[in-house]
């Protein structure tokens, strides 16, 4: 699944949920109390999965970049010139801006 795909189900209000268990010191939930009316939250356990989200799509955003920079390596080292690297690259990404 392409990371468009993943953030288009992620955007989905009626998909499948878990409940999970957490030990979190007293005054980190304490902060996320205070903190989450002030970013618009209703309680702390919102901007709790808010925090999990960001952090989730900006690893998952490195990860990929970091994947499609070692295919890109690779692909010189055969002997693919930069050009028609960079003319795919635009059109990943066009791809992508478009999903």
């Amino acid at each position: 699944m392409s990371i468009s795909e993943t953030l288009k189900t992620r955007l989905t209000k009626d998909r499948a949920m878990t409940s999970i268990t957490l030990r979190i010191p007293v005054d980190v939930v304490e902060s996320m109390k205070s903190i989450a009316p002030k970013r618009g939250f209703a309680g702390y356990q919102s901007l709790l999965k808010a925090y999990l989200s960001d952090g989730l799509r900006r690893d998952e955003e490195q990860f990929a970049f970091s994947a499609r920079a070692r295919l890109l390596d690779s692909l010189r080292k055969y002997g693919v010139s930069q050009a028609v690297l960079d003319e795919a690259t635009r059109d990943l990404e066009a791809a992508s801006n478009s999903e």
